[in-house]
């Protein structure tokens, strides 16, 4: 899962950065508003951890041109704001949810894992296919209760199958949310991370969909 953080404040950036990127995600950063905006607008993020009060364009202007442009990622803003009505304002705009700042970091981490469940369809924190399951809450999988020993590029892109159960998935979206922007992408690693999960798992639970991608097919939808 790719997520973006837009905050100035250069060390609570720092702290959302590093807490995300040890929770499993992979994350890109901005630190004005024109920045953030710019890439919300041009990358493909799972989610999006955006501040309010930001130099240059603020974030209410950046969510209500993304939401305008009809772009539906999932978004929790950041207020230092106590008002009310600037709280209403951010969810008019278009946000899924937001957090007063001071918060803990726990707190976004929740949060985050939650509206990214939604955005898929998910209501628990425990996303199953089978004898597979994958815990949001601790990034672990498992497969008839063992314990999977996957290494962070298998996780990222076992989860985002998981996400995206019963959808065509290519190998170009699963780079896109794979890697960060500065990452030299190569699609053709995402056929040895599929080689190395099937062998991991013992099962055959991610389909080869030839000339589109992979799925995973819930266990309703098995033919």
């Amino acid at each position: 899962m790719r997520i973006l953080v837009v905050e100035d404040d250069r060390d609570l950036n720092r702290q959302l950065v590093d807490a995300l990127g040890d929770a499993g995600y992979v994350v890109d950063k901005a630190f004005d508003g024109e920045e953030g905006h710019f890439l919300g607008d041009t990358e493909p993020y799972d989610a999006v951890v955006l501040d309010i009060g930001l130099p240059q364009m603020d974030g209410l202007t950046i969510l209500e041109r993304w939401r305008r442009d009809g772009r539906i990622m999932p978004v929790l803003l950041l207020t230092a704001r106590d008002r009310w009505s600037d709280k209403v304002a951010g969810i008019d705009a278009g946000a899924d949810d937001y957090v007063a700042k001071p918060f803990h970091i726990e707190e976004v981490l929740a949060r985050l894992r939650a509206l990214i469940r939604r955005a898929a369809g998910h209501a628990s924190s425990e996303i199953s296919c089978g004898p597979l399951r994958l815990d949001t809450k601790t990034s672990k999988a498992t497969v008839n209760g063992t314990a999977l020993k996957l290494t962070s590029h298998e996780f990222r892109l076992l989860s985002y199958l998981m996400h995206h159960m019963d959808e065509v998935v290519s190998r170009t979206e699963l780079v896109e949310h794979l890697y960060d922007q500065d990452f030299d992408r190569d699609s053709n690693t995402i056929e040895v991370f599929v080689g190395r999960l099937r062998k991991k798992m013992g099962i055959d639970l991610i389909e080869t969909i030839r000339g589109m991608g992979y799925r995973i097919k819930s266990q309703e939808n098995k033919a």
